[in-house]
């Protein structure tokens, strides 16, 4: 990690589309994200938005790229840290590759420069995942820790 950005790679024992449809489904999301979930139609130049349990909007943006079930960009702003929102828009890359009976999930989550964002997203990102690799995997992802948001 940089202070401009955060990758993070993962191999979880799934197949691509499942992969995806944890991705992009808000009630799969609901399951990993920390109870935290994704609203977007899934298409290049549509709105994006990531929403807390309370309904409050943690982050917004676009939909950059969709090439499911391979790739997916995202510009991505935070929205509920003042300090932090006005940095500007991150960019997060999802991409999936099959690996033998695994599939590898990279997260690419980048800035143009220095940005509040990607120390935040380094924390936050290792968590989300391992709850998405557990829930593929077992059936059962991380709730939201009592202490955080």
């Amino acid at each position: 990690m940089s202070e401009n950005s955060f990758v993070y790679v993962t191999y979880i024992r799934t197949t691509p589309e499942k992969l995806w449809q944890a991705l992009t489904d808000p009630e799969f999301n609901r399951q990993f994200f920390l109870c935290s979930h994704q609203e977007s139609d899934w298409k290049v130049g549509s709105s994006w938005k990531l929403v807390f349990p309370d309904g409050r909007v943690a982050d917004s943006g676009e939909i950059l790229e969709v090439d499911p079930p391979r790739r997916l960009v995202i510009k991505w702003r935070n929205e509920w840290m003042p300090e932090v929102k006005e940095d500007g828009y991150t960019r997060c890359t999802f991409t999936i590759e099959p690996d033998g009976e695994l599939m590898k999930l990279a997260v690419v989550h980048e800035a143009d420069g220095p940005h509040r964002l990607i120390p935040n997203v380094s924390r936050g990102w290792p968590l989300v995942l391992a709850s998405l690799k557990s829930l593929l995997e077992t059936g059962k992802g991380f709730e939201r820790p009592p202490s955080k948001v």
